[in-house]
């Protein structure tokens, strides 16, 4: 394996992120979604109507079952920060469109035989305003969840280089965890668990900076802002939050400076706190309380949660249904890499966040009588902690993988996460839905049936598989270019030994 310079580093960091932002934005986010509408309703309506209700949206052409109903009006269940990251995009998408795109979509896709092959028979067919809230879904998705999900690779690549500074195994992580596991499909939808991810994982390599003197004190406030809009996108982001705090008290030379942490974590704080207030008139609520569909799960125990559960356990990790390691048994050499990471003193601080990122989450999902997700791609409330992985399963390729047994797993198990995860990510116009063995009895008829989800090809006017050609042509010339850069360095370094 070769170890790269500077350039290089910037060369290969840049080709990861064209890699993974011409996946995440070619294929748009699902229609019909109550998730992502709910979210987005709120958007709009912030937007629009400078109200925080959803009157007028949620039972529109962004129909959501997933809102609450209070003090005569209707208002988003969802945590609000990935609205209120959407809330400038769709402003600025509102200046810009002033309808004149819709019209001029409208224009271009009348007629499109294979965009109506995705359209429900029997449907509405396109409309000026359903297409303005695809376009509006789309263009919010695209900059608050693909764009720093793409980033959130390089900023992966850039972290392991702190522990192994071979290129290789780096490279194989960090596409692996971006187009190999449930962080692909959510990074192009409008739900949170991607922006969760993204968040925390941020936050915590910068903490890991401030702590090696890269950058400044000063910067701990950064890390607290990212920690705060964490907690208020996805609640359960609280129990990896609170960890990284204590991980930067202890990285930081001076303690005082954990003050700015805390400062930076307060303001998104107190803005979702006067939200509440606005509709509630309590500065703590949630609007699960006040939903009226799923009372009998979100009246459960505490917000659906009760204690682990052995269904809901194998339910989230090796079952055919929503596990983890079924739909990407890659991330399963993750643990002889935590057993690397744990051996050196100098790493345990690092080795127990990660750690304590995946057993918080695998046991808070655990404990929820709604694990399954509803329609999703795996278990989706296990998102936030994949990155966590990723160090691990760098050490895993950078040590044993280089072994005759360990290149073997490396190869079955990547393969199968790839396919896998693509099939039920691109199989189909709607996420897999509550059917068992989704992989074979949903996703995969579908895909083999040329029904595959709207994509930039569909657009062109190319149906079914042949929808795919630009995105494999692109890839192609991407990952030439990659593997170039890569074997060009190897040999240089080879020559000069």
């Amino acid at each position: 394996m070769e170890k790269i310079s500077s350039r290089d580093e910037k060369r290969v960091a840049i080709l990861i992120f064209l890699i993974l932002i011409s996946c995440y934005a070619y294929f748009f986010p699902r229609w019909a979604d109550w998730n992502q509408n709910s979210r987005l309703d709120l958007v709009m309506a912030i937007v629009d109507q400078g109200v925080l209700h959803i009157d007028d949206y949620y039972d529109g052409y962004t129909a959501t079952g997933d809102y609450a109903e209070y003090d005569g009006h209707i208002y988003s269940t969802k945590a609000p920060g990935t609205a209120f990251l959407g809330v400038p995009v769709y402003w600025v998408f509102q200046k810009t469109v002033k309808g004149n795109l819709v019209q001029w979509a409208l224009g271009l896709l009348g007629g499109n035989e294979a965009v109506d092959n995705t359209l429900t028979t029997g449907g509405s067919g396109l409309l000026s305003e359903k297409l303005h809230a695809a376009l509006a879904l789309s263009a919010t998705t695209f900059f608050v969840v693909s764009v720093p999900s793409a980033l959130l690779g390089v900023a992966l690549y850039h972290f392991m280089g702190y522990f192994i500074p071979f290129s290789v195994p780096r490279v194989w992580a960090v596409l692996v965890y971006g187009l190999a596991t449930s962080a692909f499909p959510y990074a192009s939808s409008f739900y949170g668990h991607q922006i969760v991810a993204v968040l925390l994982f941020f936050a915590f390599h910068l903490a890991f900076l401030i702590g090696k003197e890269k950058v400044g004190p000063p910067f701990a406030l950064g890390v607290g802002l990212m920690l705060g809009c964490a907690v208020i996108t996805e609640y359960p982001a609280a129990l990896v939050a609170g960890a990284i705090l204590l991980y930067l008290f202890h990285r930081l030379h001076q303690k005082g400076w954990v003050g700015l942490t805390i400062l930076g974590g307060l303001l998104p704080g107190l803005l979702w706190m006067a939200y509440n207030y606005a509709i509630f008139r309590k500065p703590i609520a949630f609007g699960y309380q006040h939903a009226p569909l799923w009372q009998d799960v979100n009246t459960a125990g505490f917000f659906s949660l009760v204690y682990p559960q052995p269904d809901a356990l194998w339910g989230i990790t090796f079952s055919s249904f929503r596990g983890l390691f079924f739909l990407s048994p890659v991330l399963l050499l993750a643990l002889p890499g935590f057993y690397c990471l744990a051996r050196s003193r100098a790493w345990r601080p690092e080795f127990l966040i990660c750690l304590w990122a995946v057993v918080s989450f695998l046991l808070f999902n655990g404990s929820s009588v709604m694990w399954q997700g509803g329609y999703a791609v795996g278990p989706r409330y296990l998102v936030p902690m994949l990155p966590f992985l990723i160090l691990p399963l760098t050490l895993f390729a950078g040590g044993w993988g280089e072994r005759g047994w360990g290149k073997i797993l490396t190869i079955v198990f990547s393969a199968w996460s790839l396919l896998a995860v693509w099939v039920e990510t691109i199989g189909g116009q709607q996420f897999p839905d509550y059917t068992p063995n989704p992989l074979f009895r949903y996703s995969l008829p579908r895909l083999l049936a040329g029904d595959i989800a709207r994509n930039f090809g569909t657009l062109a006017g190319l149906s079914g598989w042949l929808s795919l050609a630009p995105l494999i042509a692109v890839l192609g010339c991407l990952s030439w270019v990659l593997a170039r850069q890569l074997m060009t360095r190897k040999a240089a370094v080879q020559e000069s030994s």
